[in-house]
């Protein structure tokens, strides 16, 4: 497994928190730390995690890839197109990972780092929150699957927009164009985030990763593919001690207490 002194992972409870954390550069990621990412993100796949919080330090999120010379004189420039799939290959981490992930925007979230925020399954935002597809800026065209999140996030007109134009979206525009569950002002974000947190890690985790799951498959299969995918998940439902404790809970107007059995 790669790490990086860059990428903390900490736990508690149920709740990993993923932090890039990279002061003096608005949290830009090396290729290490892209990689650091992909293996925390399998690590937390294959745990009993409930929920994951993906954020940035410093007051920001991440301000992309680090093209500064120290960063990219790494060898990894000999094969371009191999870093770039070893990039995929972080993207595919963070949005396969079965474990619910929420995204932390506290300021400023570009190139890259804008994809890796679209590659979460919710996403809050401060007010003071600064997003961009800065790729054109560059001379370069879209990355780290912000292609492909932008179309299922906002549609293709307003995706070819923010896209074309490189537009710099500050907290009115990104509630504009719903690229977030919502903007907060900066000094509720942590708590707003944290209630979202614990509701999930609270819930039933077998059934919500099995929501997770259909939710995500919901625009490439027909309605007979999801009754199905419904179907055999309420099967695996039906026989866990998760339901029983949900039936007995509410039968004695309690909360439920859920262990993933």
């Amino acid at each position: 497994m790669i790490s990086d002194e860059h990428v903390r992972v900490e736990r508690t409870d149920h709740v990993v928190t993923v932090t890039l954390d990279r002061p003096g550069t608005r949290n830009a990621c090396t290729m290490n730390m892209w990689l650091a990412i992909r293996d925390a993100f399998r690590e937390i796949a294959a745990s009993d995690a409930r929920c994951v919080l993906l954020t940035g330090a410093n007051g920001d999120f991440c301000s992309g890839a680090d093209l500064s010379p120290s960063a990219t004189n790494t060898g990894w420039e000999k094969n371009k197109l191999l870093a770039m799939r070893q990039l995929g290959e972080s993207v595919m981490a963070v949005h396969d990972c079965p474990v619910p992930v929420v995204v932390k925007v506290p300021g400023v979230a570009v190139g890259a780092g804008f994809g890796l925020a679209l590659a979460g399954d919710m996403l809050w935002c401060s007010e003071t929150a600064r997003m961009s597809a800065v790729f054109a800026k560059l001379g370069l065209s879209l990355d780290y699957g912000s292609s492909w999140f932008l179309v299922k996030r906002i549609g293709l007109h307003r995706a070819m927009e923010v896209a074309l134009t490189a537009e710099m979206l500050g907290g009115e525009r990104i509630t504009e164009l719903g690229l977030a569950n919502a903007v907060v002002p900066a000094d509720q974000l942590d708590a707003a985030v944290e209630a979202v947190v614990q509701r999930i890690a609270g819930g039933p985790p077998m059934a919500l990763s099995m929501t997770k799951r259909m939710l995500g498959n919901a625009t490439t299969s027909s309605l007979l593919q999801a009754l199905e995918a419904e179907a055999v998940a309420q099967n695996v439902n039906l026989g866990t001690k998760d339901m029983a404790e949900a039936m007995r809970a509410f039968a004695e107007k309690r909360p439920p207490e859920f262990r993933g059995e």
